[in-house]
């Protein structure tokens, strides 16, 4: 099975930008379609964006937030600009199987363990 490890989050202020990392070990990250969720205090885990193996298909809830990955370096990247407070939350990757990234947790095969975002107003 693949372990999945994230990165990059912390604290930023209102309209400014992260960039959260994913990498692989164990498998190559090249075998599975690829997501971004996030889960908020009190709220149900929500699907952020969603990249397939080849990164020909790619999409993203919001439209300031990019999804991108590195097959070469076993890593996939969500830049996320113009955070507001709102995208306050625990974020994770998530891999699948399937030729399809995942857009609901019951389509997730391997979760990493989540990385805070934290936007200060």
């Amino acid at each position: 099975q693949v372990q999945l490890v994230e990165s990059g989050g912390g604290l930023v202020q209102a309209g400014g930008s992260l960039r959260l990392s994913c990498t692989a070990s164990r498998r190559t990250l090249s075998n599975y379609a690829m997501g971004w969720f996030r889960q908020a205090p009190g709220k149900e885990r929500e699907f952020v964006a969603g990249i397939n193996w080849s990164a020909t298909s790619t999409y993203s809830v919001k439209g300031r937030f990019t999804i991108s990955r590195d097959n070469a370096k076993n890593t996939l990247y969500l830049q996320m600009n113009s955070l507001s407070p709102e995208d306050t939350a625990v974020y994770y990757c998530a891999a699948s199987a399937s030729s399809d990234y995942p857009t609901h947790r019951d389509e997730v095969d391997y979760w990493g363990q989540g990385t805070q975002v934290t936007v200060s107003s």
